[in-house]
């Protein structure tokens, strides 16, 4: 007999499984690179498991399908857990990973849509995504089309006011098709962003510009997968999913520190940081085993 809590419970498990995994790739590839942006890749790494690998329609052997959900990672320098997620989901081989930032390589620092397979729109210049987004969410509307568009952003590139344009925008269009996402963790490359630009209150901000507003923990996928849910059925407004998280999350060195915003790991880092994802994966794998026997056990 089927048990729709247990699927559900499954479900959960195996994301957070596959998260763990893409935190690994993110150290490994900035690891092997010299370089890169560890602390902001970390902090997006479940709300793109949850887009990846169950809530977006995509086919990694079909890249350019008419049909498909569209993701902008607006804030481009989280690159590294970008290429993690759309390596596991087969748009290239994993082991290509290793090359990030290689002279002459796909994988650049930031995503390329030009060169890597499933990326939507080339990223670096922070404030631009939402804009990107916009006309995407614009032209499935004048094509009717059923595609969304989700836009990942940083919440430091919020004070750039071109994201405020393409707020109203949005809005006026009545682009119920485009999700925004915040990786809401705090922190932007000068210091805490409270610090730079205040940024709060956050959900009255965009509330006040007319967006659906869903707040969440952006690290606990049972509370992404509701509003991916959510959001989705909302009519006649698009919506902003403000997701806190830790920068650098996963990993205690770099868990809610600047230190790790732009630089890679040495060598004793990069092994302390494997360890502590290697401990956290056997951990979800051992509780999901766990579960599983626990729920086939006779009554």
């Amino acid at each position: 007999m089927e048990n729709p809590t247990r699927d559900l419970e499954r479900l959960y498990e195996d994301l957070e499984i596959k998260a763990v995994k893409i935190r690994k790739h993110i150290i490994e590839s900035i690891y092997s690179a010299g370089s890169g942006h560890p602390g902001g890749s970390l902090s997006v790494a479940d709300v793109l498991t949850a887009l990846y690998f169950h809530e977006m329609r995509h086919d990694p052997k079909n890249p350019g399908w008419e049909d498909r959900d569209r993701l902008v990672l607006s804030k481009g320098h989280a690159a590294p857990a970008l290429y993690a997620v759309l390596a596991e989901a087969g748009y290239f081989p994993v082991k290509e990973l290793k090359n990030l930032r290689k002279m002459g390589h796909f994988l650049q620092g930031h995503p390329c849509m030009l060169r890597v397979p499933g990326v939507e729109m080339s990223t670096g210049s922070l404030g631009q995504g939402l804009s990107v987004g916009v006309g995407m969410a614009l032209a499935g509307k004048i094509d009717r089309k059923s595609y969304r568009v989700f836009v990942v952003m940083g919440d430091g590139e919020t004070h750039e006011g071109q994201v405020w344009e393409a707020a109203s925008a949005a809005v006026h269009f009545k682009l119920d098709n485009l999700i925004g996402i915040i990786d809401r963790n705090g922190l932007q490359i000068d210091g805490p962003t409270e610090e730079i630009m205040t940024l709060e209150p956050v959900r009255k901000r965009w509330k006040a510009v007319g967006w659906k507003i869903i707040e969440i923990d952006g690290h606990q996928i049972p509370q992404i997968l509701e509003a991916l849910y959510r959001a989705s059925r909302f009519r006649e407004k698009p919506t902003m999913i403000i997701a806190h998280t830790l920068k650098g999350k996963g990993v205690s060195f770099m868990q809610g520190t600047l230190s790790f915003h732009g630089k890679a790991p040495s060598k004793e880092q990069y092994e302390k940081a494997m360890s502590e994802l290697n401990l956290a994966e056997m951990f979800y794998k051992l509780r999901s085993k766990n579960n599983e026997s626990q729920a086939v056990k006779p009554k």
